[in-house]
């Protein structure tokens, strides 16, 4: 079975193509810059010629795209958008026209054909394919996987960190653990606009699995046998934008919180790592301090003395005083996304798990 697993970053796309007829260590493997960082180039480009730009496509991941267009639009130029693409500014279009932003038709965008345009979308299949026939790699699929970071659609007056900390707590409210955070194309809840722009892009005939990205990086670390033996244990996540840790004890979550990592020092995210075993991070406290949440499921009867730590920014824990374990699973950190994500195809289904989990070395 070969499943195509990309995992969208704010820095980086990371992709595997998973054979189940291969070594999961031969499998062919890309870490590529992420889309919203190619879409940013491209606006500065525009801004250094002095273009007006015209943004269409669906919405997907901000952060570097963003800063961008606040640059162009100070440095004097216009942005036109259509409300797809203009919401990944903010899914609040009138706040999207407050920062400069004219938001358009799909109809008046068809008649400005003169400005530079640039397609919005945070997954690119065509530019993939290319990317891998250059090595003669044919890009023919049984199934597709993606993760991607989703605030959620916040109602007017809603903190976007509030609500999708919220999302986070319902969905492990409902004991559905780390794939509970995985949809099937049809399944995409609609609140999840970043996941369900995704699926959009995506033809239907090829079946599509979307997963948020913490979820996907934990499950992925669970991969490396020495996290896995560890129980009670805590897993962290230090990603380019966010820090996302669970604790987990008798394979379940019992606990989780999740910050903004240029937040964070080294003794912050400690503090918090062990108010996490401890049980006794509250919500407020992070919220507070500029991060998401916090949440305690339930009290640990045993606290965990084992912290596996993963993601891009995990210098930031050099020289910790906690014992971490940096783990890498299947040999390679930076697909730690990928592998979570072809787990959690394994698991929601049944039909091909045990041609996957064969491959992945079961467990």
């Amino acid at each position: 079975m070969r499943i195509l697993a990309v995992d969208v970053g704010t820095g980086t796309q990371d992709i595997l193509l998973f054979d189940s007829e291969k070594e999961i260590e031969n499998c062919v493997k890309m870490v590529l810059p992420s889309p919203t960082v190619l879409v940013a180039q491209a606006i500065r480009r525009a801004t250094a010629r002095g273009e007006d730009l015209l943004l269409t496509g669906v919405t997907m991941g901000g952060g570097p795209c963003v800063w961008a267009a606040r640059d162009h639009l100070e440095a004097g130029f216009r942005i036109y958008a259509t409300p797809p693409a203009a919401r990944t500014f903010d899914d609040d279009l009138a706040r999207v026209e407050e920062m400069g932003v004219r938001v358009i038709g799909e109809d008046e965008a068809g008649e400005l054909a003169r400005l530079r345009r640039i397609e919005m979308r945070d997954l690119d299949l065509q530019a993939i394919a290319q990317a891998l026939a250059a090595f003669q790699v044919d890009l023919e699929l049984d199934a597709l996987a993606v993760a991607v970071f989703d605030h959620g659609n916040a109602p007017p007056g809603v903190s976007d960190r509030l609500f999708r900390f919220e999302y986070l707590a319902e969905r492990l409210r409902d004991g559905q653990g780390l794939a509970g955070f995985a949809f099937w194309h049809d399944e995409v809840p609609p609140r999840l606009t970043r996941m369900q722009a995704v699926a959009d892009t995506v033809d239907e005939r090829l079946p599509l699995l979307v997963m948020d990205t913490g979820p996907a990086a934990v499950l992925g670390a669970l991969e490396d046998p020495r996290v896995r033996a560890h129980d009670p244990c805590i897993v962290v996540n230090v990603g380019n934008f966010h820090t996302l840790a669970f604790h987990l004890s008798e394979g379940r979550v019992v606990g989780l919180f999740e910050h903004h990592t240029g937040e964070l020092t080294r003794e912050g995210l400690e503090h918090y790592l062990m108010k996490l075993a401890r049980g006794t991070i509250t919500q407020q406290e992070v919220f507070d301090d500029r991060g998401h949440g916090a949440l305690v499921l339930s009290r640990p009867t045993e606290e965990p003395s084992f912290f596996a730590l993963t993601g891009p920014r995990r210098r930031l824990m050099a020289g910790s005083s906690l014992p971490i374990y940096p783990a890498v699973p299947h040999g390679d950190m930076m697909l730690v996304g990928c592998f979570g994500l072809i787990r959690a195809f394994a698991i929601k289904s049944p039909e091909h798990a045990a041609e996957i989990e064969a491959a992945l070395g079961g467990a």
